[in-house]
């Protein structure tokens, strides 16, 4: 006698999160002291940047995180020559009033960039 099974009933898909990054502080240990003061106004960038590309120096004056959707980038400190390489899939919370600069490396990269920061202010200050 040949006997049918019967199918397991479907679990409907769940929804899913997982936690990339939760710091109280940023890449090179430095703890992130405030939020500046004002309305609040959130940014998400998707930064293309070019290979073999040397970004200048600058500074974020409010904190930021990104994620490595592609390629490497090495992102170094001007005071004390910090350094840290970063990869696809890889998170980065970033330095807040502090002097660094990104270098790309054969390939470009694409990565997703946030800052939570105020009304009016720049993301970025460069040329210091």
């Amino acid at each position: 006698m040949t006997s049918i099974s019967t199918p397991e009933p479907q679990t409907p898909l769940q929804p899913r999160a997982q936690v990339l990054l939760r710091s109280t502080r940023s890449w090179d240990g430095t703890p992130y002291e405030r939020y500046p003061a004002g309305p609040p106004e959130l940014t998400l960038l998707q930064v293309n940047i070019p290979p073999d590309t040397e970004l200048g120096w600058h500074i974020h004056p409010t904190p930021s995180a990104a994620y490595i959707l592609s390629g490497e980038v090495r992102v170094e400190t001007r005071e004390g020559g910090r350094n840290t390489l970063l990869k696809q899939g890889d998170t980065i919370a970033a330095l807040v009033n502090i002097q660094h600069r990104a270098k790309t490396g054969e390939v470009p990269v694409e990565l997703l960039v946030f800052y939570a920061g105020i009304e009016g202010e720049p993301l970025s200050v460069s040329d210091l």
